[in-house]
């Protein structure tokens, strides 16, 4: 599938404040898109989205008539290394839409929401071996700032 350009393209902001903020058509058409990234993610996705939005985080789709291109989970809060943050936990363009426009027009939007909330910059993790996603984190003007390390809790 083709986008025909970034005007065929309409950024939905999920309000997880509120019951039945994102229709159950959206909600399902997400979750497919979204565990692309995250096949992991709790069988009742709804209840875990549910939960990680009211635990603060803001949640946008990219969508295209009624089909879903693309699912963007963000978070804005302060920490004593770099004062005001915004990050994203989650970008993923479906992989039929890939390079054709999703994935920069939700950065648009997640930059735009950026700068509302006074943040002075956009910042993600990316896996080491997601080299494609890499490649367009560099052309979108991202660049690597350190490591990310994790320890297993048993």
């Amino acid at each position: 599938m083709r986008v025909a350009g970034a005007d065929a393209i309409r950024i939905v902001q999920v309000d997880g404040r509120g019951p039945g903020a994102l229709p159950q058509g959206l909600l399902s058409s997400a979750e497919a898109v979204h565990r692309q990234l995250r096949p992991h993610l709790d069988p009742d996705y709804a209840s875990q989205m549910a939960r990680i939005l009211a635990g603060g985080a803001g949640m946008i789709v990219a969508v295209s008539g009624d089909r879903v291109l693309g699912v963007a989970v963000f978070r804005w809060f302060e920490n004593t290394h770099a004062g005001r943050r915004f990050y994203v936990d989650d970008l993923v363009t479906d992989a039929d839409a890939r390079s054709t426009g999703v994935g920069a027009a939700m950065l648009r939007w997640l930059e735009a929401e950026a700068r509302a909330q006074g943040c002075g910059s956009v910042e993600l993790e990316s896996g080491a071996q997601r080299t494609r996603a890499h490649r367009f984190y560099f052309r979108e003007g991202f660049l690597i700032t350190g490591f990310s390390f994790k320890k297993a809790l048993q």
